[in-house]
């Protein structure tokens, strides 16, 4: 029953002081603004001011009505202010997960250049581990989410980030050590290293291992890169990793950094809900991840359609790496 506009006129008369100055106010001549609260007071079937005083000074129930004013006009135009600036795209929200481990490293700088640029943005930050990030990007509990595994989700749309060569650390002075190249039969009496993820989740098993049918002698798990270079290092297993992800370890003394394969190419995307992918600091987020990552990650290539996936694979390794 009570609108915008009643309340509006409360406030007026409280801040003008009379029936004409809040006339003034609000654009309107005295007998429209008269109208207007007596068709409220029919609605409520109270009067809300006393126009036997002079001036005419608001009722108990007038005093009611100018405290829900006070309450809700002030939100009302902050979140119509927060609406333009939506509009605009330079305010908003930005929940990012990331799927990967080892994406610290880039996402970090990344999003601190992001919010320097975007202040009205809000950040969050969650490792996507222990739950399933694309089903919460799609509810609307997140805004992007950083995968190289991308389910095919109606509301969803994913965005190429950069390509990059998995590949895999071993023992230099274990049986692995001499190879050029590894092949799936390689690692069926290895014990292999992985992050704490679900196997579904692990490209080593997805695009190497299980298309081949080979099973590792075991798996084990480690939380960090660091850790499990060590582990590698000190002969107790193999992982596959990024190979920017391994970069940093290439001299480390005691492990090797080999292809799998002819290559094994992935890409990284940013899944994005449709709605939201052209908003501008999505689109600014986007832009400064690939800025952060080709600057800093070495190996990585610009995404490739699918298409060329294949010649992707066979081209030769990253001098820089050291891979053999």
């Amino acid at each position: 029953m009570i609108e915008v506009r009643h309340l509006e006129t409360l406030l007026a008369i409280r801040d003008g002081g009379s029936l004409q100055e809040a006339a003034e106010r609000l654009h309107v001549t005295q007998s429209a603004l008269s109208h207007q609260l007596r068709d409220l007071e029919v609605r409520l079937k109270t009067p809300l001011l006393n126009r036997r005083t002079r001036p005419a000074r608001l009722t108990t129930a007038g005093l009611r009505v100018l405290a829900l004013a006070e309450d809700v006009l002030p939100r009302i135009r902050a979140t119509e202010l927060e609406l333009r600036r939506l509009s605009a795209g330079r305010a908003g929200r930005l929940h990012v997960a990331i799927d990967c481990h080892s994406c610290f490293q880039w996402l970090m700088p990344t999003l601190d250049t992001f919010r320097k640029d975007w202040p009205e943005v809000s950040l969050d930050l969650s490792a996507a581990f222990s739950f399933a990030p694309l089903p919460a990007l799609a509810r609307g509990d997140l805004d992007v989410v950083i995968t190289s595994d991308p389910e095919p989700l109606e509301v969803v749309q994913y965005m190429p980030l950069f390509s990059y060569e998995m590949v895999l650390a071993v023992p230099s002075q274990g049986p692995l050590g001499a190879a050029r190249q590894i092949e799936p039969a390689d690692l069926a009496d290895q014990v292999l290293i992985t992050y704490p993820v679900e196997r579904k989740r692990l490209d080593i098993f997805n695009v190497f291992l299980d298309p081949a049918n080979v099973e590792p002698a075991a798996v084990r798990t480690a939380e960090l890169t660091p850790m499990i270079v060590q582990l590698v290092a000190s002969g107790r297993g193999v992982a596959a990793l990024p190979s920017w992800a391994l970069d940093e370890y290439r001299n480390l003394p005691g492990m090797k950094i080999i292809r799998l394969g002819n290559g094994i190419w992935r890409t990284l995307q940013a899944g994005v809900r449709a709605e939201d992918a052209d908003t501008a600091y999505v689109q600014a987020f986007l832009e400064q991840a690939r800025k952060t990552c080709f600057e800093t990650l070495p190996g990585i290539r610009a995404a490739q359609p699918q298409a060329m996936a294949a010649k992707a694979a066979s081209l030769p390794p990253p001098h820089r790496l050291g891979i053999v």
